[in-house]
C-alpha cells in the first residue's frame, strides 16, 4: 500500500505487522524464565516495529517483513538486557537436573521419568516440577560449555544473536548437529512430539498445550525438562567443561 508520495503507507504496514510481533514475543517467552512477561515482549516488539517503518527504504533490497523481523527482535533483546532475569541459582538447579537424568539414563538403559529424577534429587514430584517451571530460560548450548568464561559479559549476547555472528553455527552444521539429531530422536515420545511442534512447526505454549491436551505452564514445564535430557544426552557425546 502506497500513500499519493509513493511513500510505503505507514499506518498499514503497522496494522499488517502487528500479529507478527505476537508471534515472536510468544516464541521468544518459551526461552525466558516465567518473570518475563509476554506484554513486556510486544510492547518492546512495537517500538522496533515502529522504528522498522521509520527506517525503511524500498531501496534496501529487502521485503519489509525480512527487515521488521530483524528490528523487532532487536527491540525485543534491548529490552531484556536491561532487566536482570536470569537467577543464577537457575543454571545451578538445572545442572542438578542434567546430572540425575545422565545417572539415571545410564542406570535404567531407558530416558528416567519425572517421578524417577524427583526421587533421585530427594524431592517431592511437585517439588521437581516447581523446578522445571523456575528454568525456563535453559538454552541448550551455552559458551562455556566449550569454554571456561568468567567474564561479565550479557547472557543474551552469548545466547541470542543472529548465526552469522554466533561462532557456535558451524557446529550445526556438522557432528554436532548430528548428534542433536540424535537425542531428540532418543527423547519420550510427549517432549519429542513438543519440540517438533516448537521448533519445526513454530507454534507458541498456548497452542501447543492446545495440541497436547495441557495447559500452557505444562508444556513449559516439559520444554524445559526436554532441553535438560538432551543437554544431559549431548554432554556425554560432544562435549565436557563447566556446568
Amino acid at each position: 500500500m502506497y500513500t499519493v508520495k509513493g511513500k510505503s503507507d505507514k499506518n498499514y504496514l503497522l496494522t499488517e505487522h502487528m500479529p507478527l510481533v505476537r508471534k515472536l514475543a510468544h516464541h521468544m517467552k518459551a526461552k525466558l524464565p516465567p518473570s518475563v512477561e509476554v506484554d513486556d515482549l510486544i510492547q518492546a516488539g512495537m517500538i522496533g516495529l515502529l522504528d522498522a517503518i521509520s527506517r525503511y527504504e524500498d531501496t534496501h533490497g529487502a521485503q519489509f517483513e525480512t527487515y521488521a523481523v530483524l528490528r523487532v527482535r532487536g527491540a525485543m533483546l534491548d529490552e531484556l538486557r536491561n532487566c536482570d532475569w536470569l537467577p543464577r541459582s537457575m543454571r545451578q538447579n538445572m545442572r542438578k537436573i542434567e546430572v540425575a537424568m545422565s545417572t539415571l539414563q545410564q542406570r535404567l538403559g531407558h530416558p528416567p521419568t519425572e517421578s524417577e529424577v524427583a526421587k533421585l534429587l530427594k524431592m517431592t514430584l511437585a517439588e521437581y516440577q516447581d523446578m522445571l517451571s523456575d528454568g525456563g530460560g535453559h538454552q541448550l548450548v551455552y559458551y562455556e560449555d566449550f569454554h571456561d568464561n568468567e567474564g561479565n559479559d550479557s547472557f543474551l549476547d552469548r545466547h541470542f544473536v543472529d548465526e552469522s555472528s554466533d561462532p557456535l553455527h558451524s557446529l550445526l552444521e556438522g557432528d554436532f548437529r548430528q548428534a542433536v539429531i540424535s537425542a531428540i530422536d532418543a527423547l519420550p515420545e510427549r517432549e519429542k512430539l513438543l519440540m517438533g511442534l516448537y521448533y519445526e512447526q513454530e507454534l507458541n505454549l498456548k497452542e501447543i498445550g492446545a495440541v497436547m491436551g495441557v495447559s500452557e505452564s505444562r508444556v513449559s514445564q516439559l520444554h524445559t525438562q526436554a532441553v535438560a535430557r538432551l543437554r544431559a544426552a549431548l554432554r556425554e557425546q560432544t562435549w565436557t567443561g563447566p556446568a
